[in-house]
């Protein structure tokens, strides 16, 4: 009885975190580059797919055209439903999986280590209902910018994905935006810009989670996957890590060839992940 107990319970392990970090493995080894609305990041976005469907999920591809400044391009979301609950609020999870275009970046912590992330998460979350409510899982393409930011630039796939909730008139509990998070030296930040209550539920849940001294709440303001769900009038947040460096404080290993898997550990995603699942399970308690 005490066997079938523990698999019931929501928790993220180590096992979890192996499996997160060989998802993000893979991909960086053999969907690099991935970068926005071209053909090798429909490739990954079929890889993703393919691993998170492993996982028991059950996962759909969105395909839309959105205008860029490199002309018009095709993109593909991904978003996988565990429901638990019929009339509970989804908490929404989600991670960008493309690459910096021209700067040959592998994306191994910036994009990599929470697509699989979120791979492993999924895994977590259909083993077990109890206690987590309605989780949406999103891989989003399109989140870097090709010039700069701006109404035609970056946040595709985050755009789209907002206008599909408010179309469908979903419920939502709160957005979780996940980002650069693999980083072997784990600095987690609360990004200024979320909707309060969620940035206090986070810190609580790193409490809880035994994580609070790899989380902070942030002065800065971020442009991440968390703004156009934001400004769809959803509550939203970002976790990023936005120190990736060869020293305390610097982020030079941010969109160039450094951003590599020797720089992401599994440790840092075990991490992540026991905040994550305390995140969704506050959540969904209301």
């Amino acid at each position: 009885m005490l066997s079938i107990f523990l698999a019931a319970s929501l928790a993220f392990t180590s096992e979890d975190a192996s499996l997160a970090y060989t998802t993000a493995e893979k991909l960086v080894a053999e969907h690099t580059p991935r970068d926005a609305g071209t053909r090798r990041g429909n490739i990954a976005a079929n890889y993703l797919l393919d691993a998170a469907s492993a996982t028991g999920a059950d996962v759909r591809r969105d395909v839309f055209v959105a205008r860029t400044p490199k002309g018009d391009r095709t993109f593909v979301n991904l978003y996988a439903e565990l429901k638990a609950d019929d009339d509970a609020p989804w908490t929404v999870v989600v991670s960008h999986f493309d690459t910096k275009s021209g700067v040959n970046c592998p994306g191994a912590n910036d994009g990599a280590s929470t697509s699989g992330l979120l791979v492993a998460l999924s895994d977590a979350l259909f083993r077990c209902r109890e206690g987590r409510g309605n989780v949406m899982l999103m891989w989003l393409d399109g989140e870097e910018c090709m010039d700069a930011y701006g109404e035609d630039d970056g946040l595709w796939g985050s755009r789209r994905a907002a206008k599909v909730l408010a179309e469908r008139g979903c419920k939502v509990a709160g957005v979780v935006c996940l980002d650069m998070l693999g980083d072997r030296d784990l600095s987690v930040f609360v990004a200024k810009n979320g909707t309060q209550s969620l940035v206090e539920k986070a810190l609580a849940a790193a409490k809880n989670a035994g994580t609070s001294g790899k989380v902070s709440a942030s002065a800065v303001l971020v442009k991440d996957d968390h703004v156009p769900f934001l400004d769809a009038g959803f509550p939203a947040i970002d976790l990023i890590d936005f120190e990736f460096g060869s020293a305390p404080g610097m982020n030079d290993y941010w969109h160039t060839d450094q951003d590599t898997m020797d720089k992401v550990s599994k440790e840092s995603l075990e991490t992540v992940g026991r905040l994550v699942v305390e995140l969704v399970k506050m959540l969904a308690q209301g």
